[in-house]
């Protein structure tokens, strides 16, 4: 969403030297040597790495080279020596004698370069690492019992230990989402892997037969009623009008060639859009964004365009739900799930019930939940045992319903919630000035890095851009 620019700083260098005298510039010729042949060498440096392939792309960070990185990992970490897969990793390479910023998306890994806000603070290089079973870093066949948050983890732990090799000095994780909740779970099983962990807006379903937190938020988000109570109205409007907004859906469906086979019909898809609608406002949007909604007794089409642009019901097709099979998968055995009570739709609902990570994979992938064992373990590590880490909320964010929240045990370690901001992956440089400055700090100890860190400006890659396009539920 939003790019960091960078100065002129070979011109402040040069600028530097003048004047000095040739004594301190022969000085600095070794190094400046050193480095350049570093920089020359670490495409071949990263070719050497046992089971990497390395590809350079073109650039479009001043100041980076761009690698797509291929990393050979077993299916199974228990049995390395059976089946494996290729996971596909993106690197941002600014210098190995900068911090690395591991960059977890928890789905697949854009096919662009974007400066997590980290990456930002720290001037660093940044990896973003794609999860396993997310298309194209799938095994085939694909054995879905070895989608779990361990193996993902072992991934990543993987990862590291072989670029270790070259980024020598400080790590920290990050992630927004599913993302953050993946820098979670990689910390509790490897927790000497990183320096530090910095998690956007990572829901914590620990105890996911209560979900009371969410009919409350609600209730409850932001401070005008109106606002709150004319998303709601818009919502049922949808159901009132079935029957126009299914023609457009359907005609939409067949222009485009989509298909209905996971939620079986165009009007189970419909109605499973229209309960997110009201998610999906408050994930994405803010509060001042209810201006540009549409009354209620707005025209069909009006009516119609705003389910599509914030539900986006092409999403709802088979098209739209196949990339994100592997994360319903591991919501309906592991994660957990949010179930809303969703009284103001009622009784216009038809398929409630299906509002479950179930209905969206296909029958032929068996499922098993957990019972909530895997996040109970996760959240008593967080409360008893996180340490260097930084947790970050937008007060309106739906998700933010449910977060991770520090005990007794923990150390080093804080929690922030940005004030009227939503589900973003950006939010140290949304939070009032002085936790900014003491979450800044934080990073900046973490990362090794001395002095001010650099200031978080605004720009359209500043973000993964995929973020935006990543499911309510």
């Amino acid at each position: 969403m939003r790019r960091i620019s960078r100065g002129a700083i070979a011109l402040l260098l040069a600028a530097g030297m003048a004047g000095t005298g040739a004594t301190a510039a022969q000085a600095a010729a070794p190094a400046t040597a050193a480095r350049a042949a570093q920089s020359d060498d670490i495409l071949a440096r990263l070719k050497a790495i046992p089971g990497m392939q390395v590809t350079e792309k073109t650039s479009t960070i001043p100041g980076y080279r761009w690698f797509w990185l291929e990393y050979r990992q077993p299916v199974d970490h228990r049995d390395p020596h059976g089946k494996w897969f290729e996971q596909r990793i993106m690197l941002q390479h600014k210098s190995a004698d900068r911090p690395m910023v591991l960059y977890t998306s928890g789905y697949d890994t854009p096919e662009t370069m974007f400066t997590a806000e980290p990456t930002a603070l720290v001037d660093g290089n940044q990896i973003s690492v794609e999860y396993r079973y997310f298309t194209p870093s799938r095994p085939e066949p694909a054995d879905w019992k070895k989608d779990t948050i361990w193996q993902a983890a072992t991934d990543e732990h993987r990862i590291i230990g072989a670029l270790k090799t070259i980024y020598k000095d400080k790590w920290i994780s990050t992630g927004a989402s599913k993302g953050g909740m993946t820098a979670v779970y990689h910390k509790r099983f490897y927790p000497r892997d990183v320096d530090g962990s910095v998690v956007y807006v990572a829901p914590n379903d620990v105890n996911n037969n209560d979900d009371t937190a969410y009919d409350k938020f609600f209730q409850t988000v932001g401070t005008d009623p109106e606002c709150r109570a004319h998303v709601k109205s818009l919502a049922r409007e949808f159901l009132k009008r079935r029957p126009a907004m299914l023609k457009r859906f359907e005609a939409a469906a067949t222009e485009n060639g989509w298909t209905f086979k996971i939620l079986r019909t165009p009007d189970r898809a419909f109605e499973n859009s229209v309960m997110d609608y009201e998610w999906g406002f408050w994930q994405y949007h803010l509060q001042s964004d209810c201006a540009s909604l549409p009354p209620v007794n707005a025209s069909d089409d009006a009516i119609y365009k705003t389910l599509d642009d914030i539900s986006g019901l092409s999403f709802y097709t088979d098209q739209g739900l196949a990339p994100y099979i592997p994360y319903y998968y591991q919501a309906g055995t592991q994660l957990g799930w949010p179930s809303p009570k969703f009284k103001s739709l009622r009784p216009l609902l038809r398929y409630e019930s299906s509002y479950q990570p179930r209905t969206y994979v296909p029958r032929d992938i068996p499922m098993r939940f957990d019972g909530g064992k895997a996040m109970r373990d996760i959240d008593g590590w967080v409360r008893f045992h996180a340490d260097h880490m930084l947790f970050l909320y937008g007060q309106n964010d739906p998700w933010g319903s449910e977060p991770f929240r520090l005990g007794r045990g923990s150390r080093d370690s804080s929690v922030y919630v940005a004030p009227g901001m939503n589900h973003s992956g950006r939010l140290i440089g949304a939070l009032p000035a002085a936790q900014q400055a003491a979450a800044k700090n934080d990073v900046l100890r973490w990362a090794g890095v001395p002095g001010q860190a650099k200031t978080l400006t605004t720009g359209p890659t500043a973000d993964d851009p995929l973020e935006l396009q990543r499911p309510p539920l």
